[in-house]
């Protein structure tokens, strides 16, 4: 079941970043910079009554900061511990597993959820998430024609569109100052980490791969991956291609990356299993024993973790930058 889950996330994640997004296939969206400003403002207030249009332009009113919250997604249920809401949230996704509270929580299910058991909840708000939509919309129908204040997350493409989702999510749950406080430490994460990396005198080249032979995929140019790359001074050896794609083990060899990042845990001993591919002892990554697991929690789930993946990022590909 976890190798399922794996692969049916890396399938979202590669559908995504063929528009330029990290996780799931975004819409394409016209005047990006007013959309932009528009969320800021709606996150600029935190008094109540409050009301916010989601990812699919839908209205939400809330009176008061909700009492009972479900969670859909793990980046939304990571955002709403982060924010101090174990009291509130009632229920999350089978497959949430961070913080350690979550597995405590009613499950509601995974891709497929159970409307049903979120009804049972009674929730004043849901979290859903717009990587949702093309097979859990129907479910979200059910949740609004029963009621339910259902507020859709946007899928966020870049570190910026993530700091809006974590504030507006705040601002939804009366948490926008604490919101607001995980984003100024994010940045500051952010900007630790681009300085160490900054003094890097070589820089080297870099293959990330999400999936196991034989179906490896890897992310291209307009992707979140490529963002982090290019923010710890690293070079992607897959940016001449658009989005996630399927790459052979042979153009690996060719294009002898120096350091290989496996951003995937459903298989044991992946990084030995890497380093024994036919034809990788030739790998500069391999003869210099630089091949890294690092998890892909950290990057896939655009939440208060996303600094951190950044971190484990640049020292996987630069660990002597942060000897000190």
């Amino acid at each position: 079941m976890k190798k399922l889950w794996q692969l049916w996330m890396t399938s979202a994640l590669a559908a995504l970043l063929l528009v330029g997004c990290g996780q799931e296939e975004a819409k394409p969206v016209e005047n990006n910079d007013n959309a932009q400003q528009e969320q800021q403002a709606e996150v600029d207030e935190a008094t109540f009554p409050i009301t916010m249009t989601d990812a699919v332009g839908n209205e939400i009113t809330l009176e008061e900061a909700p009492k009972t919250i479900v969670s859909m997604i793990p980046s939304n249920t990571e955002i709403l511990f982060a924010l101090g809401l174990n009291e509130e949230i009632v229920g999350v996704n089978d497959y949430d597993n961070y913080p350690e509270e979550a597995l405590e929580k009613e499950k509601i299910g995974g891709q497929e959820f159970n409307v049903e058991k979120i009804l049972s909840m009674n929730p004043e708000i849901v979290f859903a998430h717009e990587s949702m939509l093309g097979i859990g919309e129907a479910g979200l129908q059910q949740l609004r024609d029963a009621g339910v204040k259902v507020f859709v997350v946007k899928n966020a493409t870049d570190f910026n569109e993530t700091y809006t989702t974590i504030e507006q999510i705040g601002r939804a749950t009366g948490k926008l100052e604490e919101a607001q406080k995980i984003v100024e430490d994010m940045k500051a994460k952010v900007e630790e980490v681009k300085e160490k990396v900054a003094k890097v005198e070589t820089k080297k080249t870099v293959f990330v791969e999400t999936t196991d032979v034989p179906e490896v995929y890897t992310p291209g140019k307009g992707t979140f991956m490529q963002e982090i790359l290019d923010m710890v001074n690293a070079e992607n050896i897959a940016a001449d291609q658009e989005g996630w794609f399927m790459i052979s083990p042979e153009e690996i060899v060719s294009r002898n990356p120096d350091v290989i990042i496996v951003m995937y845990s459903y298989v044991d001993g992946i990084v030995d299993s890497v380093k024994a591919r036919d034809g990788f002892d030739t790998i500069t990554a391999v003869q210099n024993d630089a091949v890294v697991q690092v998890d892909e929690n950290l990057t896939s789930r655009t939440g208060p973790r996303l600094a951190d993946g950044l971190e484990e990022i640049a020292k996987a590909i630069y660990p002597e930058a942060f000897s000190e």
